[in-house]
């Protein structure tokens, strides 16, 4: 992770997603090395919680008890969680924002033993990414399958992002859960459903997948207005910064097939750069692009003609109005 950071800031980039694609946890007991340590201590192990007395203490200061049982999880990210302070540390000071994806498949609709683990792993990225002192833990919710009609899994939905966030106020997590805007008509997360549960959730906020949106809505996002309207929708949900992800992408009756490079397929990222121009928010747009750091490279590019142009153009025009007030 800290050569990825380096890379970002070498290439002149200033934000990088972490993919959790490994989530699951186990239980141990400490050995007789780690009592009296704190998790931030153990370089065994990428340690993430205890569990002492049935409770779960989230506490990275916490000193550890003989009888208490240490969470873990063997393919973290970083070798043990104390190195994350000191990556976040270094992704200030070269001025780049991490952020976080969870596991691509979430399940908080079914209620299930599934659920439960869906939630531990949103948990655990609220905690990771505090201790690297980044942004927005992105997330998605839930498909529509099994037995449960759609209505129910949108209260389940609720009810546990709900219950989620009442965890994530009483830990005292500083980075932003994001709901991400998802591709298919068979998984919770059109524009309107994610801004509906910011509407009755206090403290999440939208994240706008150009592609997963585009391709919800059959190809709707070609000109700069198109862009413009999405953006005007979810600003005021986003407390100071609109997390978005960029890609080509193939779909088809209203679903995503796959991301592709962004020179390919029907969305094009110019349009986003002019409505980006006009609105000039406080804005992140993460490569989701197969070719990643290439495409990341080429939006910056795209971006900062977008610019010029309007600056030249503002000259131009300045100087011919004090040319005619002369005149």
């Amino acid at each position: 992770m800290k050569d990825g950071i380096e890379d970002v800031h070498n290439l002149s980039l200033t934000a990088m997603e972490i993919q959790m694609v490994r989530a699951t946890a186990y239980v141990r007991y400490p050995s007789e090395e780690e009592v009296g340590l704190c998790i931030r201590d153990i370089d065994l192990d990428f340690v993430t919680e205890i569990v002492r007395d049935g409770e779960l203490i989230t506490d990275p200061e916490e000193p550890i008890c003989e009888e208490d049982e240490l969470i873990y999880m063997p393919s973290g990210i970083t070798d043990c969680f104390g190195e994350l302070y000191e990556i976040g540390d270094m992704a200030k000071r070269l001025d780049v924002d991490v952020s976080l994806h969870t596991p691509y498949y979430m399940d908080l609709g079914s209620n299930t033993d599934i659920t439960e683990s869906c939630l531990d792993s949103i948990r655990r990225a609220g905690l990771i990414l505090n201790a690297l002192d980044g942004s927005v833990v992105v997330t998605s919710l839930g498909l529509y399958t099994g037995k449960l009609s759609e209505a129910e899994i949108d209260d389940n939905i609720t009810e546990n992002v709900a219950m989620l966030m009442d965890w994530w106020k009483d830990v005292g997590l500083k980075p932003k859960l994001g709901i991400e805007i998802t591709g298919h008509q068979s998984v919770f997360g059109s524009l309107e459903q994610v801004l509906d549960l910011c509407d009755n959730v206090n403290g999440i906020v939208p994240v706008v997948n150009f592609p997963h949106h585009h391709s919800r809505n059959e190809g709707i996002l070609l000109e700069p207005d198109d862009f413009l309207n999405v953006l005007e929708q979810v600003e005021p949900y986003c407390k100071g910064n609109i997390h978005t992800s960029f890609a080509g992408v193939e779909h088809d009756e209203g679903n995503e097939k796959r991301l592709t490079p962004i020179k390919k397929g029907d969305l094009r990222f110019e349009p986003l750069a002019e409505a980006l121009c006009d609105l000039r928010p406080n804005a992140t747009v993460i490569s989701s692009s197969p070719l990643l750091e290439h495409d990341a490279m080429y939006m910056r590019i795209i971006n900062e003609r977008v610019l010029s142009k309007r600056v030249a153009k503002a000259i131009k025009e300045k100087r011919k109005s004090e040319a005619a007030a002369e005149g």
